[in-house]
Order: structure tokens, then C-alpha cells, then sequence
């Protein structure tokens, strides 16, 4: 899969996120507060996640034969994929 700006800036983000998220911990930061944190990478991570299934089933339908079984094959992986991660 071709990895495009946007994905790598939203994982470069997610990795600031995480590094703060250390240093939180080290300054021994509210709990309540490295939680907050936590979360917001998580999100940042899953809508990454989400971008790439997304993109890569329209790859995969724009290169199968267009037929029902095939493209109902695509979908059912591509929920698979977000199901298993989830």
C-alpha cells in the first residue's frame, strides 16, 4: 500500500502524542491526566487505522473484476479488519 503524507503525518502526531505522554508519566503527572491523554492517541490511531482500510478497499474493488463475489470478498475482509483490531 502506497503510504501517503497524510497517514504519515497523522502517525508522526500520534508518536508526539505518545512521548508526552511518557514525559506525563515521568513528571508524574494526575492519572486523570495521562488517561486524557491516552485516549487521544488512541483515537489518532484508530482513525489512521481507519483511513487505511478505507483506502485500500477502494484499491482492491477498483482492481478486482467487479464481480458481486469479489467485491462482496473485499468488504467482508476490510470489516474483518477493523472487527479483529477493534
Amino acid at each position: 500500500m502506497e503510504c501517503d503524507k497524510k497517514i504519515l503525518n497523522r502517525l508522526k502526531r500520534s508518536e508526539g502524542q505518545i512521548r508526552g505522554v511518557l514525559k506525563m508519566i515521568e513528571e508524574e503527572r494526575e492519572c486523570q491526566d495521562v488517561i486524557t491523554q491516552l485516549s487521544a492517541v488512541r483515537s489518532s490511531i484508530d482513525k489512521v487505522m481507519g483511513i487505511m482500510v478505507a483506502e485500500n478497499l477502494v484499491h482492491c474493488i477498483e482492481e478486482s473484476d467487479n464481480s458481486k463475489e469479489v467485491y462482496e470478498q473485499r468488504v467482508k475482509e476490510a470489516i474483518d479488519l477493523i472487527v479483529k483490531v477493534k
